[in-house]
């Protein structure tokens, strides 16, 4: 059983700007999508402060958020990497089979990467993912992937109210898939 210590909430300014961004979406009806919270069960904690110090998940997580964009079933992960070295560690087999199962059901899977010493954002598609895995399976490479072999068109740009503006990058995703 796994069980999970807290060490502050890591990803959680990330996740915000998100839920912010997703909230814009939503107000624009240009999609709806919601974060999934992750099952755990509480073992400790602190009543002065009201926090959990101390919980086991209860499952494995599928994905971070989930919704649909103009009728497009959409899945995704945000991951925060401090370096310019991101370890596929990172991504756990039951995410990256999720995901995989929820692209052969027609929807689209992504990740969103939060580079955070170059405040960088990167919209990785389900398929770079899955090069990235194979090529550790297939030759033997690194399990990771560096800043520097991602793909320009799909870096994030901030759009006013929407500062995690990932739609660009799905556009661009199912340019890709036509």
């Amino acid at each position: 059983m796994a069980t999970w210590k807290t060490r502050g909430l890591r990803g959680s300014a990330f996740e915000s700007l998100i839920n912010t961004t997703n909230e814009y979406y939503r107000n624009k009806r240009l999609a709806l999508v919601q974060k999934i919270p992750t099952p755990i069960t509480p073992l400790k904690f602190d009543s002065d402060r009201k926090l959990i110090t101390e919980a086991y998940f209860e499952k494995d997580s599928t994905v971070d958020y989930i919704g649909v964009v103009q009728e497009i079933p959409i899945c995704f992960d945000a991951k925060e990497c401090k370096t310019d070295t991101f370890s596929l560690q990172n991504i756990h087999e039951h995410q990256f089979n999720f995901m995989k199962e929820f692209e052969e059901q027609g929807g689209v899977a992504f990740i969103l990467i939060l580079f955070t010493e170059r405040n960088d954002m990167y919209y990785m598609r389900f398929s770079e993912l899955k090069e990235y895995v194979e090529r550790v399976e297939r030759d033997g490479h690194a399990k990771n992937f560096k800043y520097e072999e991602l793909e320009d068109d799909f870096f994030i740009h901030s759009n006013g109210p929407a500062v995690v503006h990932y739609l660009e990058g799905l556009s661009r995703d199912l340019e890709t898939r036509e």
